[in-house]
């Protein structure tokens, strides 16, 4: 698999596969997957080339972590880049008050407790270096910021300035320590990324489905400033938690519920482009992020190792020069996306 090299400030910087492993599906989220069934998935991750693997707390509320121990162990920690993410600390609780019920299953039973301060921050920090029992994490991501998680833009911008008077300062000493590589933001939103960029000295974003075959409006402003900054993008949600993968299909889903009327159409007029280039949809949909410049992986995740073996030869598939062309001329991409 390809590699794309990152280094900002100097430090030697950090070494991505373009296909990166997003694991929060092994946080059990949606379905209960085994242990078993979860390593044959990374192993399969690790066949294939990938070589960045991405984390949080929050995925199976510490699951995923302690499932990429095992895996993780036998390797050697110069083979592979790992990122995981601060802001919520877990705290046992009762079974029936933990985070996620109906959304991560089978999972330990642990409440989140959302903390952007700089003790948070340190917290959070040593406990997903013993549950992922590795002596370095080379990525953390303030997680969650936005108005996705927390419901306003009031209340975003409370998560915002509590992070930015705190927490920042603790990623901040930790990256001039040494003791990271990189840190940045796991946003939901291009437009709070862009206010985090705005106001620290941020590396990476990890953006969730805001820049994709489907949707460009992160190139407005986002996107020139990350290109001016130097900063790199991993691109979380290529497929737009699924339409950009199944197709138009009833009940497809975008933004992790079912795809409105104006998407599905949006999406059946790109797939007619695609068809008429002998693509297919979801091969263009992976693809397209990896050409603009500041994107640095894209992590599609996956449950099952047919998954991840699945998107990887995706990668393989000759894309014309004149699919993205005609996408432009029809509308149904941004003229200024980067096409090649």
């Amino acid at each position: 698999m390809k590699t794309r090299h990152f280094d900002r400030i100097g430090n030697g910087g950090i070494t991505f596969s373009e296909l990166g492993f997003g694991t929060a599906p092994l946080g059990n989220l949606y379905r209960p997957v085994s242990d078993e069934d979860a390593n044959a998935t990374l192993e399969a991750a690790w066949a294939t080339g990938c070589r960045y693997y991405d984390t949080a707390p929050l995925y199976g509320l510490g699951l995923s972590e302690t499932r990429l121990n095992p895996f993780l162990r036998s390797r050697r920690r110069d083979d592979y880049v790992l990122s995981s993410k601060v802001g919520r600390i877990m705290r046992a609780c009762p079974p029936e008050e933990r985070t996620g019920i109906g959304k991560f299953f089978d999972t330990p039973s642990r409440k989140e407790v959302y903390d952007y301060s700089y003790d948070g921050v340190m917290r959070s920090f040593e406990a997903s270096l013993e549950r992922l029992g590795v002596d370095r994490i080379d990525i953390l991501f303030v997680h969650d910021v936005d108005i996705f998680t927390h419901g306003s833009k009031e209340a975003s911008d409370r998560r915002i300035e509590e992070f930015m008077r705190s927490g920042y300062y603790g990623l901040l000493a930790l990256r001039d320590q040494g003791v990271i590589k990189a840190f940045g933001g796991g946003i939901n939103e291009w437009q709070v990324a862009q206010t985090l960029a705005e106001r620290g000295d941020f590396d990476l974003f990890l953006l969730a489905g805001r820049y994709t075959l489907l949707e460009q409006e992160a190139l407005t402003s986002f996107l020139p400033l990350c290109q001016k900054r130097g900063i790199g993008i991993v691109l979380g949600g290529p497929y737009n938690s699924g339409i950009l993968a199944t197709g138009p299909k009833p009940g497809a889903y975008y933004n992790y519920s079912e795809a409105p009327q104006d998407v599905l159409d949006r999406v059946t007029r790109i797939e007619a482009v695609c068809k008429r280039h002998g693509v297919r949809l979801i091969e263009a949909a992976l693809q397209f992020p990896l050409l603009h410049p500041s994107v640095v992986s894209v992590i599609p995740g996956g449950q099952r190792p047919e998954e991840v073996e699945s998107n990887r030869s995706l990668l393989d598939a000759k894309l014309p020069a004149s699919l993205w062309a005609d996408l432009k001329n029809e509308g149904l991409m941004r003229a200024d996306a980067p096409a090649a």
